[in-house]
């Protein structure tokens, strides 16, 4: 229920100002075409704020905040003194009301600019890429790239995250000639320059995964077999297992980490299983049945319902862009 909450708020509140600034922006230029605005009106219903400024114009804040408008001055609604039929919308010129209709998706659009700039303002999180594995006779190897260094520039440009190495290598898709990789080593300043030659990189694979193609693997923290999150209703949580629950073994066979308990579950569909756990130190004894699904190869493999339980990265491998 709190989580439902929390998503009608933001939903509301995010409407709510798409629709201020869409309407802000028929406003402003409704304004500097010199036509005259009567009201501004953010959402629609009985008013909850109302205001005038020196100009005439009511700003509304109403109690339904699924939309708004902003109403001008026109022939075609009402009636219009003579005095004011300059500032009508209907008589302004063909380029003025485009501009003014127009203004209000412009806005958005420059909203989407600006909050794109500050969230890349404050920086995005990433982790180092560091290779924890290098494929015997692949292109990794080729180039002379070693267990432990860091990938810190794929042609030149830097490389500071996994996500940034991964798009810079995808640029190369279907090409031929020099990739060059520019790596160091932990704790040094030194940075050394390895290249090797592709030809038509990826070009003929459905799903390219640059990091395979290559021939490394990054390095990631050990995972260990503890549970971290658990669907609800799943068979996971039927049996009782709780986040925070380590699991040691299953079936009288240790666990010596997360992958293990997958391919375990997988392997398991529909078959009871015997669970070892520690639960806030205390051993703990279980039976899990994993449910049965179908892979869209027809395989049947078993499904638990739980995530595991993330490690910290080390702060050493950190990067913010």
């Amino acid at each position: 229920m709190l989580d439902l909450l929390q998503t009608v708020v933001i939903t509301v509140v995010t409407l709510a100002v798409l629709v201020a600034v869409h309407e802000f922006g028929h406003f402003w230029v409704a304004r500097r075409c010199g036509v005259k605005v009567l009201r501004f009106s953010v959402g629609f219903g009985k008013p909850l704020l109302r205001w005038q400024d020196a100009q005439g114009t009511e700003y509304v804040v109403a109690g339904i905040p699924l939309g708004g408008y902003v109403k001008m001055l026109d022939e075609r609604e009402g009636e219009v003194p003579d005095e004011q039929l300059h500032m009508a919308f209907n008589r302004a010129t063909p380029a003025r009301r485009i501009a003014i209709a127009a203004a209000g998706p412009a806005a958005n659009f420059l909203l989407a600019i600006f909050a794109y700039w500050l969230v890349f303002l404050n920086g995005v999180s990433g982790v180092a890429p560091i290779i924890a594995e290098v494929l015997p006779g692949s292109l990794a190897e080729r180039a002379g790239l070693e267990r432990g260094q860091e990938i810190v520039a794929v042609d030149g440009v830097d490389t500071a995250t996994w996500e940034t190495l991964q798009m810079q290598l995808l640029e190369r898709i279907g090409e031929s000639g020099e990739l060059t990789i520019t790596v160091k080593t932990p704790n040094s300043a030194l940075e050394y320059q390895n290249s090797v030659y592709i030809d038509r990189w990826m070009q003929d694979v459905d799903e390219p995964k640059p990091l395979d193609e290559l021939g490394v693997s990054l390095f990631v923290p050990e995972l260990l077999p503890e549970i971290g999150e658990l669907v609800s209703g799943g068979a996971a949580a039927r049996a009782g297992l709780q986040v925070g629950d380590v699991i040691v073994a299953v079936n009288g066979e240790s666990l010596p980490d997360w992958h293990s308990w997958v391919r375990m579950v997988r392997a398991s569909p529909g078959q009871p299983m015997a669970l070892e756990l520690l639960r806030n130190g205390v051993t703990m004894r279980l039976t899990m049945t994993p449910e049965r699904k179908l892979e869209d190869s027809g395989t049947a493999v078993g499904f638990a319902g739980v995530g595991v339980a993330l490690p910290e990265w080390p702060e050493s491998m950190r990067r913010e862009v």
